[in-house]
């Protein structure tokens, strides 16, 4: 049976709390003292050393709300990648799989199947119809696929939902993250990309709380699929009023809507600094490949925090749901003070130790007395550490440094690399730890993240405080 403790805590208190943080940072920018140094490096490519306190005009607040639009997509993407766990038992009593762990397995994973086919599609899409089109034609997989899971009579209809359903999470999980960071003001975009990953835990917290009636009332799995309905259909009626990435509209040559788009963004004081630096950033050169980031599946934990004594599914999901939102929260803080290459080489660091401290856990005899508890602290570690780095730092990172043409195929492939080898993983887990052992499979890991580590120090470039235009002209000159 697919494990049901995977699952993201969060509070509305935290978020506004974040919220508010980000709005108080985009009213306290001030124009920098170090211009000239700023001219400097940037004109001789030296990224790292371009000042982060950079000549500002006066940013605006008007791009929250797209934000936040642009945001039902992802808890969109976490609702329906954790819905299944809690209703996966009472819909398959329904639909008379109860007993077929083969077919409830493939309800589980044909959304990964359908996520990995739109993460490849969802660029090509961005790039021919626009960001704001493609997030409309993103809700029809995600309505459709609610829709036939929620009134599913039998297992096939439901694995036509989910399917479709995974192809419209597989499109956001590529959109979004590329469109907040077209539209955020430089000095922000970093907390605002953050907020992406916030949205996604959030996405997962109400999948649980929806949960929650099943024990009275069996048969509430299907409203729990139809709900996905209404925040898909908002995020198509949101994004009509939504403004298309100005970077886009000037990709295509259409300049007086990009203008147009910029006014209503950032107003019209910022236009004609806007303007320039889009058309500074087109003489740089396309990056030609696109690099890719495997991030590691978070499955198959329950037996750890049962082995601490931990039996509640819901407790040990809270347990790793609290430590991811915290994560993040503090990463969206430090996004942009720290910068998303030290976040990084934190984040795989501490994954590595933790990895490290779980994998001793299990081979060590003279740890087995404390094995259960040095457990439960290794794997609150390895989400806490991934949410404050590998988490929401690379679908940040990777809309910023690849050029501008190439943008969205670029961040599509990375993220379909990643769906792809969430699959992957799920799918021979079991199979590697039974050949293996848990505790070499653990070390595995710890071994990865430290390789992780070492190439980000040595080849990832620092972007914070540049707009994407800085970074393409630096990282051109660089080649």
């Amino acid at each position: 049976m697919p494990d049901r403790g995977f699952c993201c805590g969060g509070s509305p208190v935290d978020f506004g709390v974040e919220m508010a943080r980000v709005r108080t940072g985009m009213e306290g920018i001030f124009r920098s003292r170090e211009k000239a140094r700023y001219v400097r490096a940037q004109t001789s490519g030296d990224l790292e050393n371009v000042p982060t306190d950079k000549l500002q005009t006066k940013p605006s607040g008007h791009v929250l709300p797209y934000v936040g639009v642009a945001c039902l997509g992802a808890i969109l993407f976490g609702y329906h990648l954790a819905v299944v766990n809690g209703a996966l038992e009472y819909l398959a009593r329904d639909l008379g799989i109860a007993k077929n762990t083969v077919l409830q397995g493939w309800v589980v994973s044909t959304t990964l199947a359908g996520a990995t086919v739109g993460s490849f599609t969802g660029g090509a899409l961005a790039d021919k119809l626009g960001r704001i089109r493609t997030f409309q034609l993103d809700a029809i997989p995600l309505v459709i696929g609610a829709f036939l899971s929620a009134t599913a009579q039998d297992v096939r209809t439901m694995i036509i939902g989910r399917l479709l359903a995974g192809v419209g999470i597989g499109i956001s999980s590529a959109i979004v993250p590329l469109y907040i960071s077209e539209i955020s003001p430089t000095e922000i975009r970093g907390a605002l990309g953050s907020v992406n990953q916030l949205f996604i835990c959030i996405g997962i917290l109400v999948a649980l709380v929806a949960g929650l009636p099943l024990a009275g009332n069996p048969i509430w799995w299907r409203t729990m699929f139809a709900v996905a309905i209404f925040p898909a259909l908002l995020m198509a009626l949101g994004m009509a009023v939504c403004p298309e990435s100005p970077r886009w509209l000037f990709q295509q040559g259409k300049l007086s809507q990009a203008e147009t788009a910029m006014k209503k963004l950032y107003g019209k004081e910022k236009v004609a600094e806007v303007m320039h630096g889009l058309r500074a950033g087109g003489e740089g050169s396309t990056e030609p490949d696109a690099g890719w980031f495997d991030l590691f599946s978070k499955r198959y934990w329950k037996a750890v925090f049962r082995s601490a004594g931990i039996s509640s599914d819901v407790a040990a999901s809270a347990l790793v749901g609290a430590s991811n939102v915290f994560g993040t929260i503090i990463a969206s803080s430090l996004m942009d003070k720290r910068g998303r290459k030290s976040l990084l080489i934190t984040s795989f660091t501490g994954m590595a130790a933790s990895m490290l401290l779980l994998s001793l856990c299990f081979t060590w005899k003279s740890l087995a007395p404390y094995s259960g508890t040095l457990a439960v602290l290794g794997t609150v570690l390895y989400v806490l550490s991934f949410s404050l780095g590998a988490g929401p730092v690379p679908a940040l990172l990777l809309p910023e440094i690849f050029a501008s043409r190439i943008r969205a195929k670029a961040v599509a492939l990375s993220l379909g690399m990643h769906w792809v080898s969430n699959f992957v993983i799920g799918l021979c887990f079991l199979s590697v730890v039974t050949r293996f052992g848990i505790g070499r499979v653990y070390l595995g890991f710890a071994t990865v993240c430290v390789l992780a580590a070492l190439y980000i120090a040595g080849n990832v470039v620092e972007t914070k405080g540049r707009s994407l235009e800085e970074i393409e002209r630096a990282l051109s000159t660089a080649d």
